[in-house]
């Protein structure tokens, strides 16, 4: 068991905001909902989710916490804030990290945008990749439903749009808004840290966005003990970024962090398998989360510190 923000969870991970999930395999959140359900830990519903945000937090029995980005429409924002408070989530976890979007090589090459466009690479992949293709043309091109079922906005994603807005006026305005947890993800400054506890945030998220915006961003890892220290030992840190196994989970808690959420790891493994690949990854990290205890000498989560990790970053923080 792990505790976190008041919640006791079964295993010290959820899963982290994955946007437009359904691409890689239909039905994609819903596994995600159901598999948090299965397993009591929370699911984090992104903006940008192939699924409603009502609909996540029915299939996954209320694990559900919300993710929000501000760079559109605030009137729009504060709509899924409402729509949230009426559903029955408690968390929402305002993301900063991204106020720009960064050029994605891989989406270059491989030709993915956001409105779709098809051309003869996309034809060939899903002819060589038949499984897939059948099935999402069956289930119908996923969509960014929070943002078609929005009620104020003009129901558009717009992918590359600035986020570079959000600033700390905002954090003010989202706080006085929503009464529930708040969570501010995408951390790695000490001072930062401060200003946002200040401020009001129930948790911080120290996060680069798990690497894939900047290439030469700091470590998230290196930067968790230092930011643990300027917040004191009892302000709750959720961490995620490089996360790929249980022993990094267990890791991050020795460096300071109260819970941990994974990505990349579950995208990859729902897009190898579906719902079956999910199921076993997560049988994996929890296997590995257990045997990297007993390798370290302890039998609870709850006993890691940082004695258990020798770097010279924690010696000097000596939180």
């Amino acid at each position: 068991k792990k505790k976190v923000l008041g919640y006791e969870f079964n295993f010290p991970f959820g899963f982290a905001p994955m946007g437009m999930t359904n691409l890689s395999w239909p039905g994609a959140d819903s596994m995600l909902a159901a598999e948090s359900a299965r397993n009591n830990i929370p699911t984090c519903v992104s903006m940008a989710s192939t699924t409603t945000l009502e609909k996540m937090y029915e299939l996954s029995e209320g694990h559900s916490w919300m993710q929000l980005y501000i760079f559109q429409d605030e009137n729009f924002v504060m709509e899924l804030l409402e729509r949230a408070k009426n559903t029955g989530y408690e968390v929402v976890i305002l993301t900063v990290d991204v106020p720009v979007l960064s050029r994605r090589t891989r989406d270059d090459k491989n030709g993915f945008s956001y409105p779709f466009k098809i051309g003869p690479k996309q034809f060939f992949d899903f002819a060589t990749h038949p499984t897939w293709s059948l099935s999402t043309l069956m289930s119908g091109i996923p969509k960014p439903m929070n943002y078609v079922t929005s009620k104020s906005g003009d129901g558009i994603f717009k992918r590359k749009e600035s986020r570079g807005s959000t600033d700390w006026n905002t954090l003010k305005r989202v706080r006085d808004k929503w009464k529930g947890k708040l969570i501010v993800k995408g951390v790695m400054s000490p001072d930062d840290a401060i200003k946002i506890k200040e401020a009001g945030a129930d948790a911080i998220q120290v996060s680069n966005h798990g690497g894939r915006q900047l290439d030469s961003a700091t470590a998230a890892i290196n930067m968790l003990p230092l930011i643990r220290k300027s917040v004191g030992s009892n302000f709750p840190l959720i961490f995620d970024s490089g996360i790929r196994s249980g022993s990094d989970i267990v890791r991050a808690l020795a460096f300071g962090a109260d819970y941990t959420m994974i990505g990349r790891p579950v995208m990859y493994a729902m897009g190898a398998d579906g719902k079956k690949g999910l199921r076993r990854i997560v049988e994996i990290i929890k296997e590995e989360v257990s045997t990297t205890l007993g390798l370290v000498g302890l039998n609870d989560i709850n006993d890691v510190t940082s004695e258990i990790v020798i770097d010279n970053t924690i010696n000097k923080v000596n939180y």
